[in-house]
């Protein structure tokens, strides 16, 4: 039986919402691109946008769907929302950081945040990190959470020396 997504992130770009879906498929694997559709020339006088440029692009990445959307300049992205890969690896937390953070604000980087290109917020965080984040001991969970306050990008074996203490 095939489940339905019933809640899809939809994100509102000026003009980039094709260039930024390439880029994110491009980036996630299980990931394409569902459907497309145009602005034609009904409610020109308010959407401003010219017959046949793009309206909106239905997408999957890593099988989770969302919507992306250029409906022009009165909005933009900022840290309120922000989307959470989840890594198992360094070597996962250094691919998506390096993919996601070319041509971003890297004065927005911290914590394992950064904001792409598109001004689009994403937190990059290694399982691990939730579990020394969790642990009981107050001393251990305090140590990670110092480490990782001084990080850009999550650092997994300097996480864990700072957890051991």
């Amino acid at each position: 039986m095939e489940s339905t997504q019933r809640i899809t992130p939809c994100l509102w770009f000026d003009d980039q919402a094709e260039e930024a879906v390439e880029l994110y498929t491009g980036i996630f694997q299980n990931s394409k691109i569902l459907n497309i559709s145009r602005y034609g020339e009904a409610g020109r006088e308010i959407h401003g946008k010219p017959a046949g440029t793009v309206m909106t692009i239905a997408f999957e990445l890593d099988g989770q769907t969302f919507t992306a959307l250029n409906g022009g300049p009165e909005f933009k992205f900022n840290e309120a929302i922000s989307f959470q890969v989840n890594c198992e690896t360094q070597k996962e937390v250094d691919y998506y950081w390096q993919k996601l953070s070319e041509g971003g604000d890297e004065k927005a980087q911290q914590c394992g945040w950064l904001k792409d290109k598109y001004g689009v917020s994403w937190q990059i965080v290694p399982g691990v990190l939730f579990d020394m984040l969790n642990d009981p001991d107050s001393r251990k969970s305090q140590r990670a959470m110092e480490a990782m306050l001084r990080m850009k990008k999550i650092d997994i074996d300097e996480l864990k020396r700072a957890y051991a203490g």
